[in-house]
């Protein structure tokens, strides 16, 4: 399966966006672009339906001449209170509490890391190899955990770039 993150987000720097529906920055167009000439060959195209996921999943669709189809599943994590917020301006006491064990501690009226993965790995079942996903950070995250035997610490390392495919194999594909 090809995995793309959504092109850059029109929001400052620093700032905890989670499920904070957002358009595409200036740069976003141009990544778009790239995305349709470097994304493999696919027959359907699912995606997160977040504005910035849904303008990259349109034109990687039209480009094969099809419709995407959006999935609830595939949001980014639910940050609750801490979401639209600058991580600086973010209560740290209640930020160091969840980062003890993101994975499975939920940000407070968000959700855990778990819980993304889970719903995640519930959205993919209903894909196969020929799918183009269009998503989130988050999404590409838990399904590296979950079919690549990453840890959380692994996966967190890095951060998925912006409009650029990604192929992830299912464990029963390997």
């Amino acid at each position: 399966m090809i995995f793309l993150r959504h092109p850059t987000p029109d929001v400052p720097t620093g700032t905890c966006y989670g499920q904070t529906d957002l358009d595409i920055a200036d740069i976003g167009h141009s990544q778009i672009e790239n995305a349709i000439k470097v994304t493999p060959e696919v027959k359907r195209v699912i995606a997160s339906p977040a504005l910035r996921c849904r303008k990259l999943a349109i034109s990687i669709a039209a480009r094969h001449n099809l419709e995407p189809t959006y999935d609830e599943r595939l949001w980014e994590m639910h940050m609750g209170e801490f979401e639209g917020k600058l991580w600086a301006e973010i209560d740290r006491e209640k930020s160091e509490k969840w980062l003890e064990d993101p994975m499975n501690n939920a940000t407070p009226g968000g959700e855990s890391f778990a819980q993304v993965q889970a719903r995640v790995l519930e959205a993919l079942k209903e894909a196969d190899m020929d799918t183009a996903i269009v998503c989130h950070a988050g999404v590409i995250r838990a399904t590296q955990m979950a079919w690549e035997g990453l840890t959380f610490k692994e996966v967190f390392a890095a951060m998925p770039a912006y409009a650029e495919p990604v192929r992830i194999i299912p464990p029963e594909h390997q």
